[in-house]
């Protein structure tokens, strides 16, 4: 670049866990950047993961998921109408993240000069600085800062943020003052996953947290994001002890539960990858997602699973054997993992 850019696009479409995990970009960005605006554009799944994030100037939002309801033809008008105010907003640096075709053609219809992406098949002709991944293992985190390197932007840091507002914290203080006695330990349990195949089984959740309440004399708080109810019921079906429950939040709030836990144990997923962002000490849970990329990132963290299964980190979506990376990993199993990480009591 022969000038600093003024205007800075940053895109990451799809899951909360990955735009977390790209959260130090926006950071770096700033620090070398100070005086420029810095937009990202995500999925309205993921938007309030970056709506309180003091790096960023603007959030843009995708709403894909309207786009589908509105059918044929006032989706491409509407869509058509996205595209015009993206291109007008003159981008001076465009950096796609996310490098799948729908995030290279928003990249390439910013009209960016200058447009950053990853060397991925016909993608690349998208960007003008093309950057070739690690061919090793290396974690999300650290391929996402692959995209400053190329640009000879300095890495000051490489800490993932989740921002939650202090109107989330005051809501969620006062849902524990009325739901958890004292001061008892909290601690969280998380059986959702973007797929099914990466979930641990809910019943082996229950089992976990039975043992939890009787060994430790905690309470634990059951998570759970849309259309993951069932599973919910399935853990507190197979328990003898009561769990606690979140109720229905946004992220925001979700956040603000999570920072009062003091451990989370938890499938790979986006709460997984909140709780770690916010120092909470987190147990990560793993099948067929491979822990050296998705693992929870940071100090402080541990991960386990069945280590006797040839095929982990397979990165399927289903599974021709019975998932049973997951199915044969025992609740004592992960006991002993979890007991390394749970707090003391001062």
């Amino acid at each position: 670049m022969s000038a600093d850019p003024e205007r800075i696009l940053v895109i990451k479409l799809r899951a909360t866990g990955d735009v977390v995990l790209a959260t130090p970009v926006v950071e770096n960005l700033k620090r070398r950047f100070p005086r420029a605006r810095i937009s990202f554009l995500t999925e309205e799944a993921s938007a309030d993961m970056l709506r309180w994030n003091p790096f960023l100037d603007e959030l843009i939002v995708l709403p894909i998921r309207r786009w589908g309801r509105m059918g044929f033809p006032g989706s491409w008008r509407e869509q058509a109408r996205f595209y015009r105010n993206l291109r007008r907003r003159r981008f001076d640096l465009a950096i796609d993240l996310f490098g799948n075709p729908r995030s290279a053609v928003l990249t390439w219809l910013t009209g960016a000069p200058n447009r950053v992406g990853y060397a991925f098949r016909g993608r690349r002709h998208a960007y003008n600085t093309v950057v070739t991944p690690s061919a090793q293992a290396r974690h999300e985190v650290l391929f996402h800062l692959e995209a400053l390197e190329a640009m000879c932007i300095p890495v000051a840091t490489d800490r993932p943020a989740v921002a939650v507002p202090g109107s989330a914290e005051r809501k969620v203080s006062r849902w524990l003052r009325e739901n958890v006695p004292g001061d008892r330990i909290l601690i969280g349990l998380n059986p959702g996953g973007g797929w099914a195949i990466k979930r641990w089984p809910p019943e082996y959740f229950g089992r976990l947290a039975d043992a939890l309440i009787d060994e430790s004399g905690v309470d634990v708080l059951v998570l759970w994001g849309p259309g993951e109810e069932e599973l919910v019921r399935e853990v507190a079906g197979a328990m003898n002890n009561r769990p606690l429950v979140l109720p229905e939040v946004p992220l925001s709030e979700l956040g603000a539960f999570l920072k009062r836990c003091r451990l989370l144990v938890s499938n790979d997923s986006g709460p997984m990858h909140m709780a770690a962002a916010l120092n909470v000490p987190t147990v990560g849970i793993f099948g067929p997602t491979d822990p050296r990329a998705q693992g929870p990132w940071g100090d402080g963290h541990g991960v386990v699973r069945q280590e006797t299964v040839d095929c982990l980190g397979c990165n399927r979506i289903d599974c021709p054997i019975g998932n049973i990376c997951m199915t044969t990993l025992e609740p004592q199993e992960v006991l002993a993992k979890v007991r390394l990480f749970m707090p003391v009591e001062t």
